[in-house]
């Protein structure tokens, strides 16, 4: 599965999780999806780039290290991070739609 398809599996991941109002561990969403998690950072970056791109809120935000409860050093969107996720979970995602993996492929090649 290439980066994009699984950014694209990842977004509903995170668009669930919006709606349900929760945060989730890098070793949670490596569960989840079954990629290392080691591996998830270039796969967050193209749905933080699609996210700057079209102004949303940043979705990437509720995926949080363990020991800190903060997004990784690769997270760049924002710097208030309790209240950017409020925004993201008042965000409707659902209505927004999920983006297609070309999006996400469109969006990375923007933002380079």
């Amino acid at each position: 599965m290439e980066a994009s398809e699984r950014a694209a599996q990842i977004w509903a991941v995170l668009a669930l999780a919006s709606k349900n109002r929760q945060v989730l561990t890098y070793d949670i969403l490596s569960k989840l999806i079954g990629v290392p998690r080691h591996g998830l950072g270039q796969l967050l970056e193209p749905i933080q780039s699609y996210c700057l791109n079209n102004k949303l809120p940043p979705l990437t935000i509720l995926v949080v290290s363990e020991s800190t409860g903060m997004p990784g050093e690769g997270f760049i969107a924002v710097q208030y991070i309790p209240k950017t996720q409020m925004e993201v979970f008042s965000f409707d995602w659902l209505a927004h739609g999920a983006p297609s993996p070309k999006d996400f492929e469109n969006a990375l090649s923007r933002r380079q």
